[in-house]
């Protein structure tokens, strides 16, 4: 698996810190790559017809949904341009509301949830959803005339959203979070042993037999959830997973094999690749 790169710079977006607010609208069929990006996304759905797939699941939205994605969560959308797809979306960096934090109070638990139960999509009761509507409708409009305080209403405002979007993620009943939800479970175990097991030797043949599957089927349905061919999605996990070692400061050399490379001529390019800069240029 380490000899081949066949990999692009797929984190999109920028934020050197605090959020963004973003106000959007696309009238055309398009279907986006998969990428991630290096902070929290929240996004508001409002009209379209979209299918979101975040880590191989895919979800049918209904105007109101919420979408909560995590750090490194890889996703794409497909879009039907019939009827405009608008959204509100907040990207934020995590680390900036670590000190609203309290003892029983984590403002991030919705995100962790989202990702433990494999469940990114929120659908709100009607009650829920004006507040939230009303919360991002005064997002937007804090976002467009700027004045005094503004960025301490801004806060306040994702504060706000965050408090509730917890409470909405502890409170939704099991059942509903398969509602509108495109999943194939023997896939979403490959996923699984995926990101447990990045260290080891994940060859297509490898897995195939591992889960009784053809590798061709295995390729096909890989590909249509996440996007990624085998290959691609491993050597992206394991370079997710060997820049957050480089970040808590483990050596260049622990990071590589740490996260399942065995060859660190072929790391620092792939890592070069994909960052644009070297392991030591990067952490440095």
């Amino acid at each position: 698996m380490d000899q081949e790169i066949g990999l692009e710079i797929e984190k999109r977006g920028y934020l050197g810190g605090g959020f963004r607010f973003f106000n959007l609208q696309d009238t055309q069929t398009m279907k986006f790559e998969p990428h991630y990006h290096e902070f929290c996304k929240i996004v508001l759905f409002i009209s379209g017809n979209v299918t979101y797939f975040i880590e191989g699941i895919g979800y049918t939205l209904k105007p109101g949904d919420i979408l909560l994605l995590n750090q490194y969560a890889i996703h794409k959308t497909v879009i039907d341009g019939t009827v405009p797809y608008k959204r509100k979306i907040i990207w934020f960096q995590p680390e900036s509301l670590h000190k609203f934090n309290e003892e029983n109070c984590n403002l991030l638990q919705c995100f962790s949830l989202a990702s433990q139960h494999k469940c990114n999509l929120l659908r709100l009761s009607f009650s829920m959803q004006q507040r939230m509507q009303g919360l991002f409708e005064q997002m937007n409009e804090s976002s467009e005339k700027q004045g005094f305080g503004s960025e301490v209403l801004r806060t306040s405002l994702l504060l706000q959203m965050l408090v509730y979007l917890n409470r909405a993620a502890e409170q939704i009943p099991d059942e509903l979070a398969y509602v509108d939800r495109e999943y194939d479970e023997t896939i979403d175990q490959v996923i699984a042993y995926i990101d447990a097991n990045l260290t080891d030797e994940l060859t297509i043949d490898k897995l195939a037999f591992r889960f009784f599957l053809s590798k061709y089927y295995l390729m096909r349905k890989f590909k249509y959830y996440t996007g990624y061919s085998i290959h691609r999605y491993v050597l992206h996990k394991r370079l997710l997973a060997a820049n957050q070692l480089l970040k808590k400061g483990k050596p260049v050399m622990n990071a590589c094999l740490e996260s399942g490379f065995h060859d660190y001529a072929n790391f620092t390019r792939a890592f070069k690749k994909m960052y644009g800069c070297s392991p030591k240029q990067c952490h440095t």
